[in-house]
């Protein structure tokens, strides 16, 4: 890391960045006084640099309603700048701020550890995208978008796929409506149906029986969901699940990447052939293991068969679930076993069953939940910022006045 910028107008937290930053000898800080410049761009000529920093550290300030404009700005005038905000936000706030190119938000009243893990993380991956090769394009708004087909998978069941799954494709749904679509590959006994309240009159088994169908045909075997997104649910009967090849939910994977922009895969356990067949069509890999020995060894040899096979796609994510202090193994104990680092923590959650018991997931619910702030973040890593945010709007989010 070069420089971090901190913009508060918190003695307090300035205080802490300060002596979090004194520790690291070779990162400098600025501090820009408040109130928040305008734009992005002001920003970066304040500092009178020719490179943009690394860590840009927004908060308390005095003019909430200005954050999210100025995080997606820097989304695109600096791509590799990470931004951190500090501030008391719900779920459906946290979702804009993420989904607006923040990087990281902390509570006020974060201690010295929380903060400094935070900027370290955000200088992390502020080093990888600057260490990308090549320059990071600008998306033009006339630009196609490219389907994004998130694979959910673990070697084991009872880590929370569908429930990871199922909120994950709500918030997408909620984010861009009519853009997203579930499919449940847990053919024999998948249960998105029953976890978002749902009574589908069709099912995979319905979409690849019928191979020569239209665009339009196949939308009919789709059950609309009230958070605006729509599931093709797992046959009734685990019978079906004979009916259904690998090459099947490849070919319909492809089908579906044409007509929405999200396409959400929850799997069975293990590496089935429908799950082989959906990562042939992946662009996103999303790994889950609980926290616990046998569920990590397991994702171990599921990461090196993988590898192998050339299967991990472009994109691969790790996300640990029940994540408690109560386990007998740290986070850190894991990532060493795995041998990668966990990307994603979700935490032990009493209202994930109750959740789960109703048929509405957290997201849908606008639980304030630590299990669904942690799942908002989950959905901004793939859902794209965009600087086109109501003023209004953006104040009435961060509680502005």
């Amino acid at each position: 890391m070069n420089q971090m910028v901190l913009v508060s107008s918190s003695s307090e937290v300035e205080a802490h960045v300060r002596a979090t930053i004194d520790a690291w000898p070779e990162v400098g800080l600025t501090v820009l006084p408040t109130p928040l410049p305008p734009d992005a761009g002001t920003l970066l000529r304040a500092l009178g640099t020719e490179q943009a920093p690394d860590v840009v550290i927004l908060g308390p300030v005095d003019t909430p309603g200005c954050v999210l404009t100025l995080a997606a700005g820097l989304a695109e005038l600096a791509p590799h700048t990470s931004v951190v905000l500090i501030g008391e936000l719900d779920a459906e706030a946290l979702l804009e701020a993420l989904r607006s190119g923040v990087r990281d938000v902390l509570p006020p009243g974060a201690d010295l550890a929380t903060l400094r893990a935070a900027l370290e993380r955000a200088g992390s991956s502020a080093l990888a995208q600057r260490s990308s090769a090549g320059p990071v394009p600008t998306r033009r708004r006339t630009d196609a978008p490219r389907a994004r087909v998130i694979t959910v998978v673990s070697p084991k069941g009872g880590v929370g796929k569908t429930t990871v799954s199922t909120n994950l494709a709500v918030g997408l749904g909620q984010s861009e409506p009519g853009s997203t679509v579930i499919v449940d590959l847990d053919v024999q006994f998948g249960d998105v149906a029953s976890a978002m309240q749902l009574s589908p009159e069709s099912s995979v088994l319905d979409a690849v029986g019928s191979s020569g169908a239209d665009s339009m045909v196949l939308k009919t075997f789709l059950t609309p969901h009230t958070s605006g997104l729509y599931a093709l649910c797992a046959p009734e009967h685990p019978a079906g699940a004979d009916q259904v090849s690998g090459e099947d939910v490849t070919a319909l994977l492809q089908k579906l990447s044409r007509q929405f922009r999200y396409v959400v895969v929850d799997t069975s356990a293990g590496l089935t052939e429908h799950t082989l067949g959906a990562l042939e069509h992946t662009t996103d890999l999303l790994l889950l293991c609980g926290m616990d020995v046998p569920s990590v060894r397991a994702m171990r040899k599921e990461l090196d068969i993988l590898d192998e096979l050339g299967l991990t796609g472009p994109t691969r994510s790790v996300l640990l679930n029940y994540v408690d202090s109560h386990s007998g193994l740290t986070v850190k104990d894991i990532e060493g076993m795995l041998g990668c680092t966990v990307d994603i923590e979700l935490p032990r959650s009493r209202e994930v069953p109750l959740s789960t018991n109703r048929g509405v997931p957290l997201l849908a619910a606008g639980s304030r939940d630590a299990a669904a702030k942690e799942l908002a973040k989950l959905v901004a890593r793939y859902a794209p910022p965009t600087t086109e945010r109501p003023q209004r709007r953006v104040r009435h989010l961060l509680g502005a006045r």
